[in-house]
């Protein structure tokens, strides 16, 4: 290039600007400082922009490093030379500077960031308009991998950090889309850049991050979960503050928006402060949004119901904390059951703003009644008996579904798990069926169909149905869980009630033998049973007209078995009908069986 392409510079200075050497550049540098002084002074802008063109078009995308760094301290001079009115010309000074910022040269990079440093030191907040590229180009230059110029990186990334902390113009709208993509970024370095950021803009009192939250949330959990410690604590702690905001203020939150982000990460179970700070935040969720959070129930089941089954002390606190969301929400339930199923009932009122999915609910709860947890299982069935006592028009449209679910738990090797499924199954098949159901269209209409002719619900019927046929086809689970089932279910119903049943639908049994060795296990439980002392007592008054009614029921299904129907009679204090037939035994032939 000839010396008049380099105008205004003169022939010495555009040699020293090329040179290797830094203080013939830094020479050079001093030069140009003096020559804008002096354009300034007489308002001559039209050199100072030839200038700039000169530097940041010619020497800072040389192909000569040493010409690079020439044009970056160049540019830094001629800020320093402007001062304050630096400002009008921020873009032509910034722009060729965060080109060599990406240099495949350490030493360009590096003096770029020295060059950077000096503009946004003179310019301040004129450097605002330009600070999503600044703090791209810084992200990026996090991870280098240059010590010196890492270290350059950080001063001028701390100088930043005050001006934006101390400006009031500060475009936190524009800066997100930005700082939503870095976050994302799965480099240490770059998510430790990040995460400082966030913290300091965070703490900047007029600057509303909380609800910026939902756009950057998932990004923090995920580098919450990052291999590096000190990146790890930097993000729980950063957490840790946001957390402390939402407490102190949570009208501003939108719990809604990032209920489904923790309980994503709530089930990352490779990593257990994750977990425990998805757990934490949705616990706080929970107690502060109140009713908002029963659309979200399915999803907080998913997230919390396995952890109810952590037994380690590495895992200790989760699990805790499970068990204090479970409760929160079953009181939740509570308190808006009555309004929830009056709300389903009468749609067009506005009682409830939100409402439970139920078939979501029901969905997730069926899942997990198979879980291999006893506490996980014990949990899900009190939640099923909950909802179908707070909400029984809405539970009962879902009762096919649940049903299955509950008879194929009766076989689990968990007492306390069998013992509170047949408090659910008696709580479904003992409750009256609702009047009238809401229908799809939102009528109201009779509900018929799981009635039988005396009022009661058919799945009573069904279940000891269902019952009998698991017996039938499972000895094992016959002999291993009969009397206890039957025992618990003559608790939490009527044994009477429990006993005719059975009696009647075994005398139209054709498995004869089965129906002997049925007769011998309900025989068994009525006379040891401390549970059917009060039967005991009714049929032992024989010659009441009620108590004689349910001997003659019991009585024609025992025939089936001698030996039970005997012990009947003793039971019942009918001795000469038991002479009777202690005498026609001997008639018949004698088995080992018999």
């Amino acid at each position: 290039m000839s010396e008049r392409d380099y105008a205004p510079l003169s022939t010495a200075c555009v040699r020293a600007l090329h040179d290797k050497l830094y203080d013939k550049r830094k020479t050079a540098a001093l030069e140009i400082e003096k020559m804008v002084r002096e354009f300034a002074s007489v308002n001559n802008t039209a050199q100072i922009r030839r200038l700039l063109k000169v530097l940041g078009q010619d020497f800072a995308v040389s192909q000569n490093p040493h010409a690079k760094k020439g044009g970056l301290i160049g540019l830094a001079s001629i800020a320093v030379a402007l001062g304050k009115d630096s400002e009008v010309y921020i873009d032509e000074l910034i722009t060729p500077i965060l080109g060599c910022l990406s240099d495949q040269d350490l030493r360009v990079r590096y003096y770029a960031c020295e060059s950077l440093y000096n503009v946004v030191k003179i310019a301040r907040n004129a450097i605002l308009s330009h600070f999503c590229p600044i703090f791209n180009a810084l992200s990026k230059i996090a991870t280098d991998p240059d010590q010196n110029v890492k270290s350059a990186s950080e001063l001028l990334d701390r100088l930043l950090k005050d001006i934006v902390t101390e400006s009031n113009n500060f475009d936190l709208d524009n800066f997100l889309p930005l700082l939503r993509e870095r976050i994302a970024s799965k480099n240490s370095f770059a998510r430790q850049f990040v995460i400082t950021w966030i913290s300091v803009l965070n703490m900047v009192p007029n600057m509303d991050l909380i609800s910026y939250l939902p756009e950057i949330l998932d990004g923090l959990f995920k580098i919450l979960d990052d291999p590096v410690i000190e990146v790890k604590k930097m993000c729980e702690t950063t957490l840790g503050e946001f957390l402390r905001s939402i407490k102190s203020d949570s009208s501003r939150v939108n719990f809604s928006e990032m209920i489904n982000i923790l309980i994503v990460h709530a089930q990352e179970k490779n990593d257990d402060l994750v977990q425990f700070t998805a757990i934490t935040w949705i616990k706080e969720f929970v107690q502060l949004s109140g009713p908002q959070m029963l659309p979200y129930m399915s999803g907080i089941f998913t997230a919390v119901l396995p952890c109810l089954s952590y037994d380690s002390d590495a895992r200790r606190n989760i699990k805790e904390t499970a068990t204090a969301i479970n409760f929160t929400l079953m009181k939740l339930l509570s308190l808006q059951g009555e309004n929830m199923e009056d709300a389903e009932v009468r749609p067009e009122t506005d009682k409830v703003e939100a409402k439970i999915e139920l078939t979501s609910v029901v969905s997730v709860l069926t899942q997990f009644i198979m879980h291999n947890s006893i506490q996980t299982k014990v949990a899900v069935l009190k939640w099923i008996h909950d909802l179908y006592i707070k909400i029984p028009n809405q539970m009962v449209q879902h009762i096919d579904t649940i049903f299955p679910a509950l008879q194929r738990t009766l076989s689990d090797q968990s007492d306390e798990v069998v013992q509170q499924c047949l408090v659910v199954i008696a709580e479904v098949i003992s409750s009256p069926e609702p009047e009238t159901l809401l229908t799809e269209t939102g009528r109201v209409s009779e509900n018929t169909e799981n009635k039988d002719m005396t009022g009661k619900s058919t799945y009573y019927n069904k279940f000891i149905l269902s019952l009998l046929n698991s017996f039938r086809t499972n000895h094992k689970f016959l002999d291993e869980r009969g009397s206890f089932v039957i025992r618990q279910l003559c608790v939490l119903l009527s044994a009477e009630g429990i006993y005719r049943t059975l009696a009647n639908l075994l005398r139209n049994e054709l498995d004869l033998k089965f129906v002997c060795l049925m007769v011998e296990h309900l025989n068994m439980i009525l006379l040891t049973s401390s549970e059917l002392f009060e039967l005991r007592t009714r049929l032992k008054n024989f010659y009441e007209t009620e108590n004689l009614d349910l001997f003659l029921c019991l009585y024609n299904t025992w025939c089936y078995n001698a030996i039970a129907t005997v012990s009947l009679c003793f039971l019942t204090q009918n001795y000469e009908h038991a002479c009777i037939l202690i005498r026609l035994f001997g008639n018949l032939e004698v088995t080992v069986d018999f």
